[in-house]
């Protein structure tokens, strides 16, 4: 269809979305009448697909620009505004953050890839070399900790106490948020820093098995192990979305860009917090106990398996409200 046609036809409908907005932002959506709360509804779904077309066949960024802004808006109006307090929360649980970690997912797995990569760099190159985990920052005093005196140095710094598990989950929340924070270097001190910690903690590990105990570094490890992870993979997986709009900002302005990827990425790292909070409790309180190691495992089994069961799975009845999709990174 000829873009003159195109807008011709569609531009009534448009020019109301916006005179709704406009009484949204003078009121709530609670005072609109039914059928003007029916009407926003219908029109942002028209606005939503006319978006999608846009996109598809128009070359004027300007059009798409407009509609990608009002759709915004609009969503913003619908689905926030008058979601407040435990409302506000549950919507944001229930909804938002396992939708917006399913429109994001290849973010989240770029970031994983990083860390696996490096991560099997630095046990496979440790195992053989201790002196490599030099290389990859592990301090040299600690490789000959591991080897010479055998220490057993995470039953010293994890003792199940609460100064303990604090103590944990605010490193865990820096790791996480230095992660995110790298993104605005276009992404490249994400993945570097992912490359690091990935090298850096398989290094550890090679180390203690050379020792002759990694398989209790493991068990000590693996209850809270899946959890944490995965924090650090989503909230890298943030820091990339916020580098992609900067390089690759795609039909938008980069300020458009950074403003919708960046809201995605704070979705994630909301829910990155909550997590690590489970995390760091298990840390602090059943990882060092001298409980059995099947027990740890079992810990570490269920915790994944809820936590991705959450974010795979809820919020997908009736129709999914992600109009606006990232482009895969």
């Amino acid at each position: 269809m000829p873009l003159d046609r195109f807008i011709r036809q569609r531009k009534n409908a448009w020019q109301r979305l916006e005179e709704l907005l406009k009484l949204l932002d003078a009121s709530s959506l609670k005072r609109l009448g039914r059928e003007e709360v029916r009407e926003l509804g219908r029109i942002y779904r028209r606005t939503a697909s006319d978006l999608a077309i846009a996109r598809a066949e128009s070359r004027d960024p300007r059009l798409v620009n407009y509609l990608n802004s009002l759709v915004i808006r609009a969503h913003g109006r619908i689905y926030r505004a008058d979601a407040q307090g435990g409302k506000r929360i549950r919507v944001f649980f229930t909804r938002e953050l396992p939708r917006t970690f399913r429109r994001t997912w290849r973010y989240t797995f770029l970031s994983f890839a990083v860390f696996m990569v490096f991560s099997i760099v630095g046990f496979v190159g440790t195992h053989y070399d201790p002196d490599f985990s030099e290389v990859v920052g592990v301090p040299p005093q600690f490789r000959e900790m591991n080897i010479e005196t055998h220490t057993r140095w995470w039953e010293q710094l994890n003792e199940a106490n609460q100064a303990g598990a604090s103590m944990i989950m605010t490193n865990n929340i820096l790791v996480t948020i230095y992660t995110f924070a790298y993104g605005a270097t276009f992404g490249i001190g994400t993945l570097l820093y992912l490359a690091y910690n990935g090298a850096m903690i398989a290094a550890v590990v090679a180390l203690t098995y050379r020792a002759g105990y990694g398989n209790e570094l493991v068990t000590f490890m693996v209850g809270h192990g899946v959890v944490e992870l995965s924090c650090i993979f989503i909230a890298g997986g943030a820091g990339l979305l916020i580098g992609s709009a900067m390089i690759m900002p795609g039909d938008l302005t980069r300020a458009d860009a950074l403003k919708t990827r960046g809201m995605e990425a704070v979705r994630l790292m909301i829910g990155v917090a909550i997590f690590l909070v489970v995390a760091g409790t298990i840390e602090g309180f059943i990882s060092p106990a001298p409980i059995d190691p099947r027990i740890k495992y079992g810990i570490g089994a269920i915790t994944g398996v809820a936590m991705f069961s959450y974010l795979l799975f809820v919020g997908r009845e009736g129709k999914q409200d992600d109009t606006i999709k990232d482009p895969a990174p």
